[in-house]
């Protein structure tokens, strides 16, 4: 119940976000391989946002 006004930081947001991509990337990798590369590289770039704010 508390946990309800917790806000999310950004890096949590963008985990999910990055977990997310790579379920998908998953799930697309058998069935349409070229919108499984776009998925990665959306994840690829998810991961780079999460690296810059760790050196912060």
């Amino acid at each position: 119940m508390f946990k309800l006004f917790n806000k999310t930081s950004k890096m949590d947001k963008l985990q999910k976000k990055y977990e997310k991509l790579m379920k998908e990337w998953h799930a697309l990798s058998s069935i349409n391989r070229s919108e499984s590369d776009k998925k990665y590289a959306e994840a690829e770039a998810v991961q780079k946002q999460m690296e810059a704010l760790q050196k912060f």
